[in-house]
């Protein structure tokens, strides 16, 4: 019957190596040849009183078996490296050898007898080990371990007292009373088992969160209900209650269709590799690096799926603006699978968890995306340099301004309060000299240049920084502005209270400049000016009916605003035609 081949096979299995033909073929026979066995011994045995109809029983016999065996066998050749596939088909013979019971000869009946209770906790193993056959966690094993121990130790006490008929082989007197017993502490030790079981499959599920991609998670929640059923069986067996014959049934399908569910698994992830051959094709075209992040969402069938790029200059993964992001809050609640291309860090794949179930398609949409991936991380880089291009410009428009309200303060405590001063000391000396007509003359001159001078000076230390604009808000300022104006000028402000000095600071500047071009060049004759605030951002808007014409490239002085309301996520705007005008608008974004 294969069993040489089958256990080496299995063997090999574990070890990671993909089944040949010829095992295939071999273990497929032996599956066929046990379910063949096992339904033969169910119509030909006594079993009636005890399961049922021998008929339905033996087609659940055979299901339960073949089911396990040729999925396991199914999920071997798909997944070389997943011990999942070896334990199922493990699990499936194993049941064909309980079934043995049925036999009229002393030694099947015997060793079926023995591991009676063995595949329910084989059931338990292989709900516990999915996806990949490994049990993890030394809880688990311990638990396991437990559970393996009680069904076959406690069976074998059992078969030592007897109770079980002429085939049993290891009888030693007859006892029903401690066989009895000995089988409701086995069956609730089992149920116990089961139940931690559950609650361990239950733990798993709360902790990874409700899988965000459509992934083929039913396999789990039929695992959950199997050990529900479980537990109700011998539990049921072990104290009576209504419905016994129901809930055998049930629990017969429902451990048969596990291995039905883990097909569908199966046909999923052969879709998925379809959706692979899909982001080939895309990526054949020139994706921006939002159009790569849903070609390679859609290709893993994970919506939540997010990339984060690799920029080393600046040591630290940014998104595909270029934004710095912290890949540990980023990728709260999900896995994150590191990509290389050439041995070279390029970025992080941040994706639901149930995703590391399937290493092989996770790789090959990595590898596949690899130059794509590479050209966003560049295209990140890139905005990441403008960005730091941005705060430096900002950094030193900042500086500037602040340089410029220390020189107006200085000026205005220091060189403007000693003329001043000076002044006062003249008219002092005046009122002394006023016999001599000769001195009274040159201090009159005197006088004039003082105030000549400190004219001039608090138009410099203005021009540094308008000290009515720090207190008294942009509107005031830009009110005492257009009264010195050289032409009428109709005045617009609707901004609703004060901005952040950044931002008065600009318009005010903005203002400041055109009505200077416009006295210099514009030779017009009246103006406008409208700053109001609209949709999130200040505009500031400069016309006049001059002769236009306005250079735009030559001089520092709209250069210079442009850079400054560049520096704050701005933008400036010259219409300039010849004999029509000059329109200047500014718009800086406001919270």
């Amino acid at each position: 019957m294969a069993t040489a081949a089958t256990a080496q096979a299995l063997t090999t299995g574990a070890e990671g190596a993909a089944p040949t033909s010829k095992v295939v073929e071999a273990i497929a026979a032996a599956g066929l040849a046990a379910a063949g066995i096992s339904f033969t011994l169910a119509l030909r045995g006594d079993i009636s009183g005890q399961l049922g109809e021998p008929l339905v029983v033996a087609m659940l016999s055979v299901l339960l078996t073949l089911s396990y065996v040729l999925c396991g066998l199914l999920a071997w050749w798909r997944r070389p490296a997943n011990r999942f596939g070896p334990l199922m088909i493990l699990a499936g013979f194993t049941n064909f050898v309980a079934t043995l019971v049925w036999a009229k000869h002393d030694v099947p009946f015997t060793v079926g007898q023995a591991i009676d209770f063995v595949p329910p906790v084989l059931f338990l193993h292989v709900f516990l080990a999915y996806p990949d056959g490994r049990v993890k966690g030394g809880f688990t094993r311990a638990l396991l371990a437990a559970a393996y121990a009680t069904a076959i130790s406690l069976e074998l006490v059992r078969m030592y007292y007897g109770g079980f008929g002429t085939h049993n082989l290891l009888e030693h007197g007859a006892n029903p009373g401690a066989t009895q017993a000995v089988q409701k502490v086995q069956l609730t030790l089992i149920s116990a088992f089961c139940v931690v079981g559950l609650g361990v499959l239950v733990v798993r599920r709360l902790r990874h969160g409700r899988p965000l991609r459509r992934s083929p998670s039913l396999l789990v929640d039929v695992f959950g209900v199997g050990l529900v059923m479980l537990v109700l069986l011998f539990l049921s067996a072990a104290y009576g209650g209504p419905w016994v014959p129901q809930i055998r049934w049930a629990t017969f399908v429902t451990l048969t269709l596990a291995p039905t569910v883990f097909l569908i698994g199966l046909l999923h992830e052969r879709l998925a590799r379809s959706a692979l051959s899909d982001l080939v094709v895309d990526l054949r075209g020139d994706l921006t690096p939002s159009d790569l992040r849903e070609a390679l969402a859609r290709a893993l069938r994970d919506p939540s799926l997010d990339l984060a790029y690799w920029l080393p200059q600046f040591d630290t993964y940014a998104d595909v603006d270029g934004r710095p992001v912290d890949l540990v809050e980023l990728g709260a609640g999900r896995a994150t699978t590191l990509i290389d291309r050439k041995g070279v860090r390029v970025a992080a794949l941040l994706h639901d968890q149930s995703l590391g179930d399937e290493p092989e398609m996770l790789g090959a949409a990595t590898a596949a995306a690899g130059m794509a991936l590479e050209n966003a991380r560049l295209q990140a880089e890139l905005r990441a340099r403008l960005e730091e291009l941005r705060g430096s410009r900002a950094r030193v428009i900042a500086a500037g301004q602040k340089e410029r309200q220390r020189l107006e303060r200085n000026l205005h405590d220091g060189a403007q309060q000693r003329l001043i001063a000076l002044s006062l000391e003249l008219n002092m000396l005046e009122q002394r000299l006023e016999a001599e007509p000769e001195a009274q003359v040159r201090l009159d001159q005197a006088r004039r240049e003082i105030a000549l001078s400190l004219a001039e000076l608090r138009d410099v230390a203005h021009g540094l920084h308008p000290a009515v604009l720090s207190g008294h808000g942009l509107e005031v300022a830009l009110q005492s502005m257009v009264a010195r104006a050289p032409v009428p000028i109709r005045l617009l402000v609707d901004v609703h209270g004060r901005l952040e000095e950044p931002l008065e600071v600009a318009a005010y500047y903005v203002v400041s400049e055109s009505i200077a071009n416009i006295g210099k060049h514009a030779h017009a004759s009246s103006a406008t000016v409208d700053v109001r605030r609209s949709e999130g951002q200040i505009v500031v808007e400069i016309v006049d009916d001059g002769v236009g014409g306005a250079d735009t490239e030559r001089g520092t002085g709209l250069r210079g605003l442009a850079d400054r309301v560049e520096a704050l996520g701005g933008r400036l705007r010259v219409w300039t035609p010849a004999g029509g005008g000059t329109r200047v608008k500014a718009e800086l974004p406001c919270a």
